[in-house]
């Protein structure tokens, strides 16, 4: 029978392709310089491995152009490489997951599948509703979340002293020099000068 299986017509299920052959003499047709032409970058080894955005050496793109503000720069801050992060925690969590009374702690929260790790601040926010009395402990809260606690009775003690942001000022405004102010100034001090050269101006 012509399907069954025997010696004569046993072949691999894909078609082999043999493997190329470099530097085995001129007569092969990839001798000498074994296809990677006459020197250059591509000629040497490594040269299929440069990294994503490698312009040759010359300085890349991403690199040229101005950097931005916001989350749009790799640089910016808070959200670049150097960004601070906290945990966020809302008041409608603490309503789910504690009782009235309870005292609730960064271990607490961490029991309460609440956080992931302490290693990391942890700041309370007001979202929800909140009618449970709690004393809650964490690094930072909003004014919306520290309100809502405080209505119900609740405490609220904080891990780190808030940041007070400065009002940024204009520099046309601070650089501004009063003028006129000075020139009176001079004049109330050396009353004399002024009266002399009037004097000088009517005899004239």
């Amino acid at each position: 029978m012509s399907d069954e299986l025997n010696l004569s017509n046993l072949k691999p299920a894909q078609a082999r392709k043999e493997r190329k052959r470099i530097g085995r003499g001129l007569g092969s047709g990839k001798g000498r310089y074994s296809g990677r032409g006459i020197k250059g970058q591509k000629s040497r080894a490594g040269s299929n491995k440069m990294p994503a955005g490698f312009e040759g050496g010359q300085m890349p793109i991403d690199m040229r152009v101005g950097k931005l503000r916001g989350n749009t720069s790799a640089d910016a801050m808070p959200i670049g490489p150097f960004r601070t992060y906290n945990q966020p925690v809302n008041v409608g969590d603490l309503e789910q997951r504690f009782e009235a009374g309870a005292d609730v702690t960064l271990d607490a929260l961490k029991a309460a599948g609440l956080v992931r790790k302490l290693s990391v601040d942890v700041k309370v926010l007001g979202e929800g509703e909140l009618t449970k009395k709690l004393s809650v402990t964490a690094h930072s809260f909003s004014k919306s979340a520290v309100e809502k606690i405080e209505a119900v009775g609740g405490t609220v003690t904080r891990l780190r002293e808030p940041v007070e942001r400065r009002k940024k000022r204009h520099k046309a405004a601070a650089s501004v020099v009063e003028e006129p102010e000075v020139e009176s100034e001079a004049a109330a001090e050396d009353p004399v000068e002024e009266g002399s050269v009037a004097e000088d101006g009517a005899d004239e």
